[in-house]
């Protein structure tokens, strides 16, 4: 399972590759990692703090302390970018004083050392122009010169960058889902007319009222964040052709009204990079998709904001077969953002979720899309997965083929392996982010979420257990029937190629023995 390999499917892993080490019965069967270096991720690195950003109100307004606060430079690695949001609206002051423009330029001008470089997706620039902002050249020609707007177009046509990247002086680093844009900010109580969720507009006019958003990110210190600024520093330079270096001094930059979920934890990188330029494919976060899927015992649960993948759907489609495989809750959009989305994504969702539905003979498979208090859809934009109580993983990714080898992107990883030290600690946080995000979503608190759970033994049961008819909840989602023009649209995979070769098979293969180790009684 390495980057360029050929396609295995039904072929048995070689022993002695990383994830043919036990080919024979006697091999380990529990305490395997989903996270292997130079499979399912890039590296894994100790994070002395962990933590995660769940909707954008937080983490904009810890992301502008942390800016105000930098001594040698921040870094923006973005697939969208609007400097004229604002981070902090629930803090009172000048609306002026709060956009992130403005704060990036008081922080260069009150700090002589201080560099800032933003890097945007050039096609991502001409949806901000739609939006009435103006090209990043010409802000680039009014600001200071120590704040850099940069266009990145080393990238193969048809391919976006996708990562969502902020690196504070190379020791805070911000990596997930949550784009530095508009139409991102909102909490998590999602209110109905919410004032502050607005979108941007020229001067000092107040833009219109966006609807409710829900997303997360995640921020870390530590080594994990030098991993994280390493991978912005190389994006930078196949962007821009400048190399920067490293910053040598270990600086202490955590903020200190933010508690970490977790402390000194191994975190792991795992990337998406296609082939172009002479670099080769990098498939990462696909490979982590199918061990996941393959390792999971009781429970899979994915916020994502596309459906579409027919290699994921049809490996989750395996596990529901089985009389004892996992319960699996998708959340989703009821829509995607834009007809053109729509029309590639949500056609595609519509074909794969027969595949799935035909599969689920058991009754395990929920997909719904969350509401606000007034019924209203919450546009489900958050990348995240959590397997069992075993593996979190928060990222930029979605479900669908561009993310697995067309675009660039960056998902972050915390594993409980079992035997391991702490394995107890990180499972009950990993429990928790799940806990605490459906508790968002069904409008209760997290420890009814828990006990509905426990007292079902199901994870699809809990939610059905605790979901309502009239305010906060999850509603099922119904596929529109799919007409012979959009059927045949989906098959030939036209606006969402696939891009990497197919090894589901080792990967299944590999995993099975380990996530139902002998006398292992379900629970």
């Amino acid at each position: 399972m390495r980057d360029g390999g050929e396609a295995t499917t039904g072929a048995d892993p070689e022993c002695g590759t990383a994830l043919g080490e036990a080919c024979d019965d006697g091999g380990p069967e529990q305490g395997a990692p989903l996270l292997i270096p130079g499979d399912t991720c890039w590296r894994i690195e100790r994070a002395t703090r962990f933590a995660i950003f769940v909707d954008a109100a937080g983490y904009f307004a810890t992301l502008k302390g942390a800016v105000l606060r930098a001594e040698r430079r921040v870094l923006f690695i973005g697939w969208d970018f609007d400097p004229r949001i604002r981070l902090d609206p629930l803090n009172g002051g000048r609306p002026g004083d709060d956009r992130l423009g403005s704060v990036l330029e008081k922080a260069v001008k009150a700090n002589p050392r201080l560099e800032i470089g933003v890097l945007q997706w050039d096609l991502g620039m001409l949806r901000a122009l739609g939006r009435g902002l103006k090209p990043i050249v010409l802000l680039d020609r009014r600001t200071p010169d120590r704040l850099t707007f940069a266009v990145d177009t080393h990238h193969p046509v048809g391919g976006a960058h996708h990562q969502k990247i902020v690196v504070i002086d190379d020791c805070l680093a911000f990596a997930g889902g949550i784009d530095v844009t508009a139409d991102r900010w909102d909490t998590s109580d999602h209110a109905d007319g919410n004032p502050h969720r607005r979108r941007p507009a020229a001067g000092w006019v107040e833009g219109r009222l966006t609807g409710p958003w829900h997303d997360a990110t995640t921020m870390m210190t530590g080594p994990a964040a030098r991993a994280v600024a390493e991978l912005a520093r190389e994006r930078w330079e196949s962007g821009t052709g400048e190399r920067l270096e490293p910053i040598p001094e270990e600086l202490e930059c955590w903020p200190e009204d933010v508690d970490p979920l977790l402390t000194d934890v191994d975190v792991a990188i795992s990337r998406t990079r296609p082939e172009y330029g002479g670099t080769p494919l990098v498939h990462e976060v696909e490979l982590l998709w199918l061990a996941a899927i393959a390792a999971a015992r009781r429970s899979i649960y994915v916020e994502s904001q596309y459906f579409a993948s027919r290699r994921i759907a049809e490996a989750i489609a395996e596990r529901l077969r089985e009389p004892d495989g996992p319960d699996v809750v998708v959340l989703n959009p009821w829509t995607a953002d834009g007809w053109l989305s729509e029309k590639a994504m949500g056609t595609a969702r519509a074909r794969l979720l027969e595949i799935v539905h035909e599969a689920d003979i058991h009754d395990r498979f929920r997909l719904y899309t969350p509401v606000t208090e007034r019924r209203e859809h919450i546009y489900v934009h958050a990348k995240v997965t959590v397997i069992d109580d075993r593996l979190l993983r928060l990222g930029s990714s979605n479900v669908n083929n561009r993310s697995m080898g067309m675009d660039t992107e960056c998902d972050l990883a915390i594993e409980a392996v079992e035997g391991r030290p702490g394995a107890d600690r990180i499972a009950e946080a990993i429990v928790g982010v799940r806990n605490r995000l459906l508790a968002e979503h069904l409008g209760c608190a997290p420890d009814d979420v828990a006990a509905a759970i426990a007292h079902t033994g199901s994870l699809v049961r809990g939610i059905e257990r605790l979901r309502r008819p009239t305010g906060r909840s999850l509603v099922p989602f119904d596929p529109p029937d799919l007409g012979r023009v959009d059927r045949a649209l989906v098959e030939s995979e036209v606006l969402d190629p696939e891009k990497t070769p197919n090894r589901w098979r080792r990967v299944e293969r590999f995993f099975a023995r380990r996530r139902r180790p002998r006398n292992r009684v379900r629970s």
